[in-house]
């Protein structure tokens, strides 16, 4: 079995409170990212699939930790933050259960950090990027929705971006399209790769 299969991947299960998270025991790849930024529409690009994780045209529908086995590692999608009509008692909920999860000691090779590429980084964005570099979270920024700017504009969004994440110790940056496919081919090397690390770093 591949490491990372994402062509045999398979909804696992939905957490929606912290005291529900299994332990960890494979490596698991997180996606984060501000509601409606296009987590589940990437994992069912990044598995081929159009119905594996299910996209919602509300934002902050998904309200639960979602796992994915992919081979011999998880995909794990976060709920959406950042959602203005979401309730006080849901955010105090929402912060518990990340903070649950990361709290875990869990296997972590990779997190993707989802951001729209059509605009600079929201407040919640740069929350979860201070996170994300104070608690030493290896993670790489996925720009998302390429395919709603012009090709012209790519290498300066990636420039710009670049500029932006600099402080916050990102470990790269990949422009992608969930629709058209751009840039799914070269994140699904990065992850395989940051896989086959973990595990030999595990041997």
């Amino acid at each position: 079995m591949q490491v990372l299969d994402f062509i045999k991947a398979e909804f696992v299960a939905a957490y929606g409170i912290k005291t529900q998270l299994p332990a960890s025991s494979m490596p698991e790849f997180v996606f984060a990212g501000r509601s409606n930024v296009g987590k589940s529409s990437l994992i069912n690009k990044l598995c081929n699939r159009k119905k594996l994780a299910r996209v919602s045209g509300t934002p902050g529908k998904t309200a639960t930790i979602n796992f994915y086995a992919a081979g011999e590692c998880y995909l794990v999608d976060l709920p959406g933050y950042g959602y203005a009509k979401t309730s006080q008692a849901e955010r105090r909920r929402w912060d518990e259960l990340i903070n649950g999860y990361f709290g875990q000691n869990r296997r972590i090779p990779l997190m993707l950090q989802l951001l729209d590429c059509r605009h600079a980084p929201s407040k919640d964005d740069i929350h979860m990027l201070e996170y994300l570099r104070h608690y030493h979270l290896p993670y790489i920024a996925v720009l998302t929705k390429a395919d709603k700017v012009k090709p012209s504009q790519h290498a300066r969004i990636q420039e710009e971006f670049t500029a932006v994440l600099q402080p916050y110790n990102c470990g790269d940056i990949l422009l992608t399209s969930a629709e058209k496919g751009i840039g799914i081919e070269k994140l699904r090397d990065y992850l395989t790769n940051a896989a086959v690390e973990d595990e030999a770093d595990g041997v």
